[in-house]
């Protein structure tokens, strides 16, 4: 699944191309995403003047002049620049066509994502109310997850990714910030230090911002706007890593599931 770093990094990319133009056209080939793309999307969009994109979590917000469309990328989905007159490939599902001859485009093979209409203020629609804080944000902090954590047996991985907790930690990112802090990823939420989770929300922000600015982590199906991979994974000190040397201190890397997520760690290095 496309996550934070790979959703900013569509953000960054996409944003140049289309913020301050106008809708001259939508065009729906497949409706049927995780839920139904609007019947009146087009009507709605048609002459609206895309304001800004953001990201929250995992998802963006393009906003126009009156209302907010609400994109997910679900498990394999992409947005890329392209001309509309472009073929469109298999899975290519949703065209947002802008003036000066520039295409929006929305693939997503599995159809997990969505793109959702509300004229109301994004933070309220469901999707987005009960979201916890940006994890690059000041508001985010390691004090924030050790109080929210008191008294609580989850796993301290599974505590992280829930995104009521902190909005948009991934699978691969828990990962990584948990080896890099030090903390075993079936530990107790509610049995760490506030020392230690000062440390762990240092490093969320760090290993976060340090795959973005490498364009997001290459893994199965992502790819940014322009249809280039990111180069994170090539530096990815566990994930994916089972059974070859830590990179600290040559255990071998372990793997296991929680929460039906493959969970990756070193024995030696994670207590």
């Amino acid at each position: 699944m496309p996550e934070l770093p790979e959703v900013e990094t569509t953000r960054r990319g996409i944003a140049p191309h289309i913020a301050g133009r106008r809708i001259v056209d939508v065009r729906v080939r497949e409706a049927r995403l995780r839920w139904p793309v609007p019947a009146d999307l087009g009507e709605t969009l048609t002459g609206r003047r895309l304001t800004d994109v953001r990201r929250r979590g995992k998802y963006l917000l393009l906003d126009f002049d009156e209302g907010t469309l609400i994109a997910h990328l679900g498990m394999s989905g992409s947005l890329r620049i392209c001309k509309p007159g472009f073929p469109p490939r298999k899975h290519d599902h949703v065209d947002l066509v802008f003036e000066g001859d520039i295409c929006l485009r929305y693939h997503d093979p599995r159809r997990f994502g969505c793109l959702l209409w509300t004229a109301e203020p994004p933070e309220r629609h469901p999707l987005l109310a009960a979201l916890g804080p940006e994890p690059l944000d000041k508001a985010f902090d390691g004090a924030h997850l050790h109080r929210l954590a008191a008294g609580r047996n989850t796993a301290v991985k599974s505590f992280i990714m829930d995104s009521r907790v902190v909005a948009g930690v991934g699978n691969i990112y828990a990962n990584e910030a948990l080896f890099r802090a030090g903390i075993h990823p079936a530990r107790p939420a509610g049995k760490i230090s506030l020392a230690r989770y000062r440390n762990l929300g240092e490093h969320i922000a760090e290993v976060l911002a340090a795959s973005i600015e490498q364009g997001g982590t290459t893994l199965r199906d992502f790819v940014n706007e322009s249809g280039a991979p990111g180069y994170f994974k090539q530096v990815l000190r566990v994930y994916d890593r089972a059974g070859q040397p830590c990179r600290v201190c040559g255990e071998p890397i372990r793997c296991m599931r929680l929460g039906q997520r493959a969970t990756y760690y070193c024995p030696r290095c994670q207590r």
